[in-house]
């Protein structure tokens, strides 16, 4: 299975379906300890409390990615999420695409999370 789970989005575009909270937090179940939480039309996904990784209805699932490590997410083509503030600037946040590999992956997208973990 790879993302989005449902071909085609859902009438409310902001809103999370319950099976992408599903695919999502299998792909990172071996993790342990994993808890999630709605927030802003999205999902908040959480290793022993640490926020390490998001549900995005546009973006799909992004991993959180701040100091050293963003540069390992760079050079896998992660893109950053990034939206256009009432100024015109562009505002950045720590939030990346998964690599191609990640997506479907478990052992590859929970391998990526610990190593997001241990920037966190």
């Amino acid at each position: 299975m790879s993302w989005p789970p449902n071909a085609a989005r859902k009438a409310d575009p902001v809103a999370i379906s319950a099976e992408e909270i599903a695919y999502a937090t299998d792909l990172f179940s071996d993790l342990g300890d994993l808890t999630t939480r709605r927030m802003m039309g999205g999902l908040c996904l959480y290793h022993r409390g640490t926020i390490f990784a998001l549900v995005h209805s546009d973006y799909g699932i992004m991993i959180k990615g701040v100091g050293a490590f963003i540069p390992v997410l760079e050079g896998m083509g992660c893109t950053r999420w990034t939206y256009p503030r009432k100024d015109g600037k562009s505002a950045a946040m720590p939030y990346w695409t998964l690599p191609p590999d990640c997506e479907d992956d478990p052992e590859a997208a929970c391998d990526l999370a610990r190593a997001a973990l241990q920037h966190l």
